[in-house]
């Protein structure tokens, strides 16, 4: 098989696990079992205003990893600011490539790098424990309602 071809090629549909939203930057983060994706601006009540940072994601794997570089057994993914948390499917393949969640549908935008603010939600050390770890952005091509249990479906 050639590299095109194992670029398109998923053994499992990922699933979301947990979503939330920060009304503000300061604010702490809303755990929700479902959200509105807004084409072009992100999801209902959170922050996000658009640009190719409308909705960010990260793999539950990885935050299995970045609590083990914290010496910590379990981890909140709200600590790491990121809307959606997603297992079952390895978010950096999405590179280039729509999915759908629900009703909406999302597009890779980029990796999503750890910022400055992990030091004080993580504590010491937590910049360095998400380098490589901190999952992607993506914009929304199709409104719609997603829900926790949903599948991320690539679409080809």
């Amino acid at each position: 098989m050639e590299i095109k071809q194992l670029v398109e090629f998923y053994s499992q549909n990922g699933t979301v696990i947990s979503i939330s939203v920060r009304p503000d930057r300061v604010k702490p983060a809303s755990l929700l079992t479902e959200v509105e994706a807004i084409v072009n601006k992100g999801l209902n009540g959170d922050r996000s205003k658009g640009g190719n940072r409308q909705v960010t994601f990260i793999q539950h794997e990885h935050i299995l990893a970045i609590a083990s570089y914290l010496g910590k057994q379990l981890l909140d993914f709200t600590l790491t600011r990121r809307n959606i948390l997603i297992s079952g499917i390895n978010l950096l393949a999405l590179k280039g490539n729509r999915f759908a969640i629900g009703e909406a549908v999302f597009e890779y935008s980029g990796e999503c790098h750890p910022c400055s603010r992990m030091e004080e939600a993580l504590g010491t050390g937590g910049y360095n424990a998400m380098r490589g770890h901190g999952g992607i952005t993506a914009k929304v091509i199709k409104s719609g309602i997603l829900k926790q249990n949903d599948a991320v479906v690539v679409l080809k």
